[in-house]
């Protein structure tokens, strides 16, 4: 199924027990309440009336990169970690490159909110959405916590 964002086009779809994917642009598919479900939390979510997603999901649970991306959805709205910050999340500090990549392929973004992790330096990173769909995010949701207009940055101290 294919919605409108103001980051572009989210194609998503879903197996008959939970979401699978978003991805950026991609083919349109035929509604399920399943995905109307997933795609009303999205339009809260870019409404600013959405916080945490309750869409039930369909991913493989076992491995560092289902752990990571698990770990994701811990990252406070409005707030940002790195890329070793997830690592050390995710049972494995030395694993920093693996957090990027599970990052990297990360199926659900926005509900796994990858966008919510930086570089070391503080730098945006890639995003599979593109790196205009990643600040606008950041930016989205600190106008949205009243936390100021401009991109995250870590939580570290």
């Amino acid at each position: 199924m294919l919605i409108d964002s103001p980051i572009g086009p989210l194609s998503l779809s879903a197996s008959g027990t939970g979401l699978t994917g978003i991805s950026f642009g991609g083919p349109d598919g035929p509604p399920t309440p399943l995905l109307l479900d997933a795609a009303r939390q999205l339009a809260d979510y870019f409404a600013g009336t959405r916080r945490l997603f309750d869409v039930p999901l369909d991913l493989p649970a076992a491995g560092f990169r289902a752990a990571a991306q698990a770990r994701l959805a811990e990252i406070p709205y409005g707030r940002t970690v790195t890329y070793a910050e997830l690592a050390a999340m995710s049972g494995n500090p030395r694993a920093v490159r693996a957090a990027g990549s599970a990052c990297a392929t990360n199926p659900l973004p926005i509900i796994r909110p990858c966008h919510r992790v930086l570089r070391s330096d503080g730098s945006l990173g890639g995003y599979r959405g593109g790196l205009d769909a990643k600040r606008w995010l950041l930016d989205h949701e600190k106008r949205m916590s009243g936390t100021g207009g401009a991109p995250a940055q870590s939580n570290r101290s």
